[in-house]
């Protein structure tokens, strides 16, 4: 497939492009897609859906130096990284549109969020079937991603009236001492994973309002004691992270029509001692629980840069491609 797009004149351009065209190479490597700079356009060529993804990246550049605030090499790849989890299914000359029939709606205008292999759909359909799930997988497979994409749906769809977005105040092996500022300032490092996540589901201001109502909150696990959350999605990120007291009490703050999923990474456990990770805990008392649902995700479900499944192969040799891990992770409940 082949699509060409025009680019803005001046600094814009430059910020779309990037100094010595940075920021194309970045898109040809990542995306595995060619794009030749022409005439005040951009020719890009390659499979459909690596096209439409790059075009996709291309108009965030864009937007972003209409603003003047061009994107860094960081929000680059992250960027890239959350169209890995969008399928453009129409690309027109400077217009990149998406629908899909199973598609998640999220708030951004004309952006819909979608699976992009098997285990991810049964993540999906996991969710929506069950009020607590839990997906163990390793990093790259859009856990935390797709928690968000489908509780920002259920927002939007007016099923909840909260949106809240937990997660384990755990050092990732460093010793980070005591950070300055008021207590938002102090945990926003560990939660500014699901803040970015959500800036792909809604707009700055949106997010901006609905913090200012409480009708998203993004809180460490600790601040969870004593609540009874009703009518709310709730999300559980790196829950490898949390101990066995821990994660009971955050299963226990479940209330009356809301949702809960919990995510983690069996093997990124930042705990002193492993052996007393809440997640590892809650899969083996759980898993036979009926209405509860379970998914485990693999190497086959990584959708960021390909080098991230080799090293996570590389990592975990004794596991073959496509093969899901059994026991201690668990396995997916009859009811998933």
């Amino acid at each position: 497939m082949e699509l060409t797009i025009s680019l803005p004149h001046g600094d814009e351009r430059l910020a779309v492009t990037g100094t010595a065209e940075r920021n194309l190479k970045i898109i040809r490597e990542t995306l595995g897609v060619i794009i030749m700079a022409r005439d005040g356009s951009l020719r890009i060529t390659g499979e459909s859906q690596a096209v439409g993804r790059a075009a996709h990246v291309l108009e965030l550049l864009s937007r972003a130096a209409k603003r003047n605030h061009p994107l860094t090499r960081q929000q680059l790849l992250e960027s890239i990284t959350a169209v890995g989890n969008i399928i453009p299914t129409t690309a027109k000359e400077g217009h990149i549109a998406s629908a899909s029939t199973d598609a998640l709606e999220v708030y951004l205008r004309g952006r819909q969020v979608r699976a992009m292999t098997a285990g991810q759909q049964r993540y999906i359909d996991v969710i929506q079937k069950h009020d607590l799930s839990f997906c163990i997988g390793p990093a790259g497979t859009g856990k935390t991603y797709l928690a968000v994409a489908a509780a920002a749906a259920m927002l939007r769809r007016g099923e909840v009236r909260k949106l809240m977005l937990v997660r384990p105040a755990v050092e990732a092996g460093e010793k980070l001492g005591f950070l300055p500022g008021d207590m938002q300032q102090k945990v926003n490092p560990y939660l500014r994973p699901l803040l970015d996540a959500l800036h792909d589901m809604m707009d700055f201001d949106q997010i901006q309002r609905f913090m200012a109502t409480d009708v998203i909150e993004i809180i460490p696990l600790a601040f969870m004691r004593g609540r009874t959350l009703n009518e709310a999605a709730v999300i559980l990120d790196e829950a490898q992270n949390t101990t066995k007291a821990q994660m009971l009490m955050f299963l226990t703050r479940l209330g009356h029509g809301s949702k809960m999923v919990v995510t983690g990474d069996t093997s990124q456990i930042d705990l002193e001692d492993p052996r007393q990770s809440g997640l590892i805990d809650a899969a083996r008392r759980l898993i036979r629980v009926p209405g509860i649902g379970f998914v485990t995700l693999d190497q086959a479900d990584i959708v960021r840069h390909s080098l991230v499944q080799k090293i996570v192969e590389a990592y975990n040799p004794t596991e073959k491609p496509g093969e899901r891990r059994r026991g201690s992770a668990g396995e997916e409940s009859q009811d998933s």
